[in-house]
């Protein structure tokens, strides 16, 4: 499959939905099944997915150890991986993990527990990262939160 083609492909896939399992740690991942939407999952000739888009909203997740090599394992392409779903979970803080997804263009975060406006900074290093949502973490009660510019994101 061409690179062309897998994108054509990737971009009209449904997620790999593993939200409300009850997900406690990201190896858990290769053993449980994501949930069934409208459409089928497609996958490739080695049984990985072809999609870009990973949720993993409403777990108890509180970090993210091996979160590359869980993915890898689960998606063809990781390096396409465009949007990831971790909002309400237990996360603490912004894993660097996510900032070698270069691609990555929608974060949700709202509805952890991360608490200082600095762990954003780290997201500057995404290029194509358009949609960030951090509402419902403690640093909504941060001085200058609504006001902060700290991040500069790409145009």
């Amino acid at each position: 499959m061409s690179k062309q083609d897998y994108m054509n492909i990737a971009v009209q896939e449904p997620p790999l939905d593993y939200s409300f399992r009850s997900i406690h740690v990201i190896q858990d991942l290769t053993s449980e099944e994501p949930r069934r939407g409208l459409r089928p999952l497609r996958h490739s000739k080695s049984g990985k997915s072809l999609t870009q888009s990973l949720w993993l909203n409403n777990n108890v997740l509180n970090d993210l150890k091996d979160f590359s090599h869980v993915v890898s394992q689960l998606l063809e392409h990781p390096e396409k991986l465009a949007w990831i779903d971790l909002s309400f979970n237990d996360l603490t803080s912004i894993d660097p993990v996510l900032t070698t997804f270069f691609n990555l263009s929608v974060l949700y975060l709202h509805g952890n527990s991360i608490q200082r406006l600095g762990e954003v900074n780290k997201l500057a290093v995404l290029p194509r990262l358009r949609s960030l949502t951090l509402h419902g973490n403690p640093i909504e009660e941060e001085k200058g939160y609504r006001a902060s510019r700290s991040v500069e994101m790409p145009p």
